[in-house]
């Protein structure tokens, strides 16, 4: 029996750091966190149905360990750290390998996400850390994300993090019975070399 790959491949090992923040693969055994995580802030996530284990330990075996191995995964998810605790998580999903560009997902762990200063704190630093291994590491030319407009701090600390609003997409997504509007934003290889002169 072959044991389980401790994470993707083309990471090997990598860990991205700032001050005592990182990012490194994720890892099999975070799955049940993440899931309480999701189903705990499922109204800021495309995410339509609370995760049962079995969903989600189905989805990390059948998908993300599969991609563990290759040269062009999609998605890669990596763990958000403060010292060794993780305390979020995200990556780069919907990865077009050929455009070399993909979109930026992110999610703190839930009480850390509703203290408003700490979240858009801890988001610029995953934002910068996520632009380091996509722009430096995976030499990707664009990355987007969304976020939904009935979290303007959130919407905020995107567009304080470097990302520049292109889009705004009309009765996104229901929310609590309320349509809201999907904010897209995106950021640059370019444009990321130039903020780190």
């Amino acid at each position: 029996m072959n044991p389980v790959p401790e994470g993707y491949f083309v990471l090997r090992e990598l860990k991205i750091r700032e001050n005592d923040y990182s990012i490194e693969s994720i890892r099999m055994d975070d799955a049940e966190k993440i899931r309480q995580w999701r189903n705990q802030q499922i109204s800021v996530l495309r995410q339509k149905k609370i995760l049962t284990k079995a969903e989600q330990q189905s989805y990390f075996t059948q998908v993300i360990l599969s991609e563990f191995p290759k040269i062009d995964p999609n998605p890669i998810l990596v763990r958000f750290l403060l010292g060794n605790e993780m305390i979020g998580y995200g990556g780069i999903v919907h990865l077009d390998w050929l455009s070399k560009q993909g979109e930026v997902s992110f999610l703190l762990e839930t009480n850390r996400s509703k203290i408003s200063d700490r979240y858009a704190f801890e988001l610029g630093v995953f934002f910068h850390l996520i632009k380091q291994l996509a722009f430096g590491h995976l030499k990707l030319n664009k990355l987007t994300t969304e976020a939904y407009a009935h979290r303007p701090h959130h919407v905020d600390a995107i567009e304080s993090s470097g990302f520049t609003r292109v889009e705004i997409l009309k009765n996104r997504a229901r929310v609590k019975g309320k349509w809201v509007d999907g904010i897209c934003a995106q950021c640059d290889k370019s444009s990321f070399q130039s903020s780190q002169k």
